[in-house]
């Protein structure tokens, strides 16, 4: 059977950098590798879509490699991170940037690991459901002002300096 255009363009190590990028690019530590390898997948399934974005992402990663020195995947990451800042504004970073953005975030499991439980119409609305039981936030500093009251005069375009009233 012959291989697909995808299935020929990008190499099983061409993907495991892609995944590294990704990790890089969006540290969690929290994070289990199936958000990253979904969102890879999701990249990968744009090449289709046509010949830039196949040759965009290919070369893109094939630069990635050489600039580490033959091995991206292999850089710990605050050397992988110094790398993609200096390729912040390569049209292969844009590509994978505006794809993984949406798709990671967009993640059922990443929701979980983020504490967000989706969206709340389906369920009625946040407000009656916890919409402050985010724990991990502290508590909003609240301070009333308790100066002098201040009146402000509303001028009108009734006749100036009465106040807005006519007599």
């Amino acid at each position: 059977m012959a291989e697909t255009s995808t299935e020929a363009s990008i190499t099983p190590r061409a993907r495991t950098a892609l995944v590294r990028l990704l990790r890089v690019a969006y540290p969690h530590a929290r994070f289990p590798d199936g958000p990253y390898e979904r969102t890879a997948d999701e990249v990968i399934s744009q090449l289709d879509a046509s010949l830039w974005h196949r040759l965009t992402l290919t070369q893109g990663l094939e630069s990635l490699d050489a600039a580490a020195g033959g091995d991206f995947a292999s850089l710990d990451d605050a050397a992988a991170l110094i790398l993609l800042r200096g390729m912040a504004d390569a049209e292969f970073f844009r590509f994978v940037r505006g794809v993984a953005v949406v798709s990671i975030y967009n993640d059922h499991e990443t929701w979980g690991l983020l504490g967000y439980e989706g969206p709340s119409y389906e369920k009625g609305g946040y407000i009656d459901r916890g919409f402050d039981d985010l724990s991990w936030l502290s508590d909003p500093r609240i301070e009333e002002y308790d100066g002098p009251e201040m009146l402000v005069e509303v001028a009108t375009d009734d006749e100036p300096g009465t106040g807005g009233t006519k007599n």
